[in-house]
């Protein structure tokens, strides 16, 4: 046995025929299955029961970035690395990354147009092999010579969206990058005739991160998921990130496994959970309770991947050390949840006859009803979306142009900016404005009182300040709630603000 093969939770490698199950759709044929090294993977590693763990990690220096590749392989986890780019490269100022990388500027992830093939296969050579596939992350609405560079350097996983990797982080038209995403699945399609299968992971399940009640995180999350086996990438992963409330979130994820089942025209998928996308806490023991919280969160709802944050979230970019650190952890604590029943495969042809007919695995365990809250409003943004045009390149723009799909707090000009949001006395995530959006007046609840800006402050802080007092409370010997009343008046210090990391793909 070598000692890639020995890695803790490593999934076999079969050769075997594989069968898909039959996927419903809005007039969309079933896709063939593909085998695909970063798919597959994660489905393997899911039939035998184990989580795969992901860090966000990017440094600028080769050697650095080789080393915490390493470090992710070797780690006591199923993982999966990952190359998180940098700023400059995510808005295309590549020639901005060579002047920085020429006078030893560190960069807050890894320049893969400017670094060259080259020199990133060296950074890959002896990490990147059929036990440990890698994931290109960037966060760019005009990412085509990013799909170029990492197919040049022997990479076919990535992730991202139209509307995800637009409306949150900058001002490109979102028609533009309909566009831009199109010509992507296009060119990262490419690689196919180097043998080897794509892999596109939607960001849409984690619009602005934080305060976007799950229904339009789910909805967003399939469209695009949608879109991009419309333009040609059929082996594909739905995100989901965890919220304010545990139950809530539950519901959510059963919404999402349902609504792929029923909407996507390919068996080849399957969920990822990210850790809390928003200000995170600053103890030690509060990140590592908050990081469970996700871990518990992705196995309970059948997801087939996590993506980590560290204890150091809250300050800065975390090393390799305390990205090793936090794989770990949530590996220990997925191993000690037993995942409901049904959820045991994930959406990739593993499936096989048991599930003939639901498309991958999409049976939600007996804990959370799929038939939910979450996803009733989620079916009638993805129903409105659909109901303009099927074609999701057509549809997405225009959706958002009516306001059918309107992102809480979201300031980019393509977003109509009239939906609100609040987190009610229970935690959950609940709309107070909906504007133009299909749900009626029933999505609103009666928590309309006036948010200030002391109070969307407040709101922002409300997971941090959950599991930092939790922490306090069993230093001080007395049991405080993980989760604070949103009616509590608390002074927020600028180190509660989100840092850059919070946020970064």
């Amino acid at each position: 046995m070598t000692a890639d093969s020995e890695r803790a939770g490593e999934p076999e490698r079969t050769t075997e025929p594989e069968r898909a199950g039959e996927v419903a759709g809005p007039s969309a044929r079933v896709l063939p299955v593909r085998r695909s090294g970063f798919g597959e993977f994660v489905a393997r590693a899911h039939a035998r029961g184990q989580l795969v763990v992901q860090p966000r990690m990017g440094f600028s220096d080769p050697e650095e970035m080789r080393g915490g590749l390493l470090a992710t392989k070797r780690a006591r986890a199923t993982t999966v690395g990952t190359l998180t780019l940098d700023s400059y490269t995510r808005v295309g100022e590549h020639d901005a990354a060579r002047r920085a990388l020429a006078a030893g500027v560190r960069l807050n992830g890894y320049p893969i147009v400017a670094q060259g093939s080259a020199r990133t296969r060296a950074v890959l050579d002896g990490a990147l092999d059929e036990g440990f596939p890698v994931q290109v992350r960037h966060g760019s609405a005009r990412p085509q010579r990013i799909m170029t560079a990492l197919a040049e350097a022997g990479l076919h996983a990535t992730e991202g969206g139209p509307a995800s990797y637009c409306l949150p982080y900058g001002r490109v038209p979102l028609r533009e990058s309909v566009e831009n995403w199109v010509e992507c699945c296009r060119l990262l399609g490419a690689v196919r005739d180097l043998g080897e299968e794509p892999h596109l992971e939607t960001f849409g399940g984690c619009m602005m991160g934080q305060l976007c009640p799950p229904s339009l995180l789910v909805a967003i999350s399939l469209l695009e998921g949608l879109f991009f086996c419309q333009n040609g990438v059929t082996d594909v992963s739905l995100s989901y990130a965890q919220q304010t409330s545990g139950p809530q979130d539950e519901e959510a994820v059963a919404a999402l496994r349902r609504l792929a089942a029923e909407f996507l025209p390919t068996p080849s998928w399957h969920i990822v959970v990210y850790t809390y996308m928003g200000v995170y806490p600053q103890t030690p023991e509060g990140a590592a309770d908050l990081l469970a919280a996700s871990a518990r969160l992705a196995v309970r709802s059948g997801a087939s991947r996590l993506i980590v944050k560290t204890a150091a979230e809250a300050f800065g970019i975390p090393t390799v050390e305390e990205n090793v650190t936090a794989l770990e952890h949530a590996a220990r604590v997925a191993a000690g949840v037993t995942a409901p029943s049904g959820c045991a495969v994930s959406g990739s042809a593993l499936s096989g006859s048991a599930l003939a007919g639901s498309g991958a695995g999409a049976v939600p365990g007996p804990r959370v009803e799929a038939d939910n809250e979450v996803y009733a409003e989620a079916r009638a943004f993805v129903e409105a979306v659909l109901d303009l045009d099927e074609v999701v390149a057509r549809s997405l723009p225009t959706a958002f142009e009516r306001g059918y799909l309107d992102v809480p707090f979201c300031l980019h000009p393509d977003n109509a900016g009239l939906s609100r949001s609040t987190i009610d006395d229970s935690g959950r995530l609940r709309w107070t404005a909906t504007g133009s959006m299909p749900l009626g007046r029933a999505a609103v609840t009666g928590l309309t009182r006036p948010l200030t800006s002391a109070g969307l402050l407040t709101s922002l802080s409300y997971v941090q300040r959950g599991y930092d007092r939790a922490e306090l409370g069993r230093a001080a010997g007395r049991s405080i709630t993980a989760v604070p009343s949103t009616s509590t008046s608390t002074s927020i210090s600028t180190s509660s603000t989100p840092t850059p990391e919070s946020t970064r793909p």
